[in-house]
């Protein structure tokens, strides 16, 4: 775990980014760019980026390398949690929990019912814990991953934020931060 003993100094967390998309490329991907920004200007660190095709078992492969791999603390996901065509994300994933944190999904179309209406029913976007590396996986578009990055996850991924976050039960990085 990380040690979080100093609450006035913030904890820079080492967070990967998966894209999950059959169309977006490297120059694209407005969704994984937003978050890589938006996660450095917050003063984490971006531990890698990548693209999967919408495919269950790719996801997997991707997230349970990361999960494994004690650098990474947490994943964020955008991408295949909307209900077309091959939106596997929530099916990819969700087997990949030791928890799931339900609030998120709960918060995330509280707050988008506002943005898009009644149309927030379809969103799938869920969140857990798996080996102490937090996911949260939220819908493609890059105003779904603005809301839910400025809604929720900054800070819950903030050491100093009150009354709780998740800092404290993520794994250590390899220099044991």
């Amino acid at each position: 775990m990380l040690d979080v003993s100093d609450a006035t100094a913030p904890v820079a967390l080492s967070i990967a980014v998966l894209t999950v998309s059959d169309t977006r490329t490297p120059d694209t991907d407005t969704s994984g760019q937003y978050l890589v920004r938006a996660l450095e200007e917050a003063g984490h660190r971006c531990h890698t980026h990548s693209i999967v095709r919408d495919d269950i078992y790719q996801i997997r492969a991707r997230l349970s390398a990361w999960i494994a791999e004690p650098a990474v603390q947490a994943v964020l996901v955008t991408g295949g949690t909307g209900f077309a065509g091959r939106d596997s994300t929530p099916e990819a994933v969700a087997p990949l929990f030791d928890k799931f944190i339900e609030g998120f999904g709960e918060v995330f179309r509280a707050l988008s019912l506002a943005e898009i209406g009644s149309s927030t029913i379809q969103s799938r976007a869920l969140a857990g814990m798996a080996n102490h590396t937090v996911i949260f996986c939220m819908p493609g578009s890059t105003g779904a991953c603005r809301t839910a990055w400025a809604g929720i996850i900054r800070d819950q991924l903030d050491s100093r934020h009150r009354p709780c976050n998740f800092v404290g039960v993520l794994q250590s990085g390899p220099s044991g931060s």
